[in-house]
């Protein structure tokens, strides 16, 4: 039997399929540090070019066990495509073969030096799109990926390229580790905004307090939300702790409280889209 399809009825099922790609995000490959980097981009439905965010996930890993990124950065990700953004998730460790670094001794993948370059590869890459408004880009980054953010926004950040074009145009670090770089004064490349919690026992508010202090006026902008844990701002995760990470800044080096705050979470979506609008505009 031969079923006939209507040609509006095709042309909608063209969209439908086409609009389910674009939410579930893109497969993509581009060149990085000596080697290939994979990630998921996220494009507007609408004509470019766009300004574009390079997102940077914790030490847990982009992805969740059924091979789609997890719950969490699919949201941010959703969220700044319907904001109008191309969006680029970067997978920093599959392609150095690990899956999580948080319970790692000694992390095979560092937030200093090679993540850095991958942020900076990406930001490359996405430069040269002709769908992408390579004078609006921005970096984002959670946990580990938001110590990376930082050290991608030092004048002599791993992989920066010479003359510092293309550049980043803002960054937002959520409850990165600032305790190393809190040592000296920090002045990022680009606008900083930082999103902490304040009961944060992994990655302590305290220290990015003292980063935005000694930076220049107006050049890093915190947050710091009562009450509220690392990953606050994750999808349905229950506050728990996590005994197995690494952490420096507890007794005995091990262990760490994390999970959704919801007020905290509301808060710092906002504030994050607000003022990513407002650099990149």
């Amino acid at each position: 039997m031969t079923f006939h399809v209507k040609p509006a009825l095709a042309v909608a099922l063209l969209l439908a399929i086409a609009g389910a790609a674009r939410a579930g995000g893109e497969p993509v490959r581009f060149p990085g540090p000596g080697l290939e980097l994979a990630g998921r981009l996220y494009r507007p439905a609408v004509d470019g070019p766009f300004p574009a965010l390079v997102l940077m996930h914790g030490c847990s890993g982009l992805w969740a066990r059924d091979g789609e990124p997890t719950a969490s950065y699919r949201f941010w990700a959703e969220h700044f495509q319907a904001e109008g953004y191309l969006v680029l998730l970067v997978d920093s460790f599959g392609p150095r073969g690990e899956k999580e670094i948080c319970t790692q001794a000694r992390r095979a993948v560092s937030p200093a030096t090679d993540r850095p370059r991958d942020a900076h590869a990406a930001l490359h890459w996405l430069a040269a799109r002709r769908d992408v408004d390579a004078a609006r880009i921005g970096l984002v980054g959670w946990s580990n990926g938001g110590t990376a953010v930082l050290n991608a926004q030092r004048p002599d950040s791993p992989g920066r390229a010479q003359g510092g074009k293309p550049a980043f145009r803002a960054a937002v670090a959520f409850y990165p580790g600032c305790a190393p770089l809190a040592k000296a004064p920090y002045s990022p490349t680009a606008p900083l905004l930082i999103q902490a919690g304040g009961a944060d026992d992994w990655t302590p508010a305290r220290f990015c307090e003292a980063l935005a202090g000694q930076a220049p006026a107006g050049r890093v902008e915190i947050d710091v939300y009562p009450g509220a844990h690392h990953s606050f701002d994750r999808v349905g995760q229950r506050v728990r702790e996590r005994p197995d990470v690494r952490n420096p800044n507890r007794p005995g080096g091990l262990g760490a409280t994390v999970g959704t705050h919801p007020e905290a979470r509301a808060k710092a979506i906002a504030r994050a889209t607000d003022w990513l609008a407002a650099q990149l505009r």
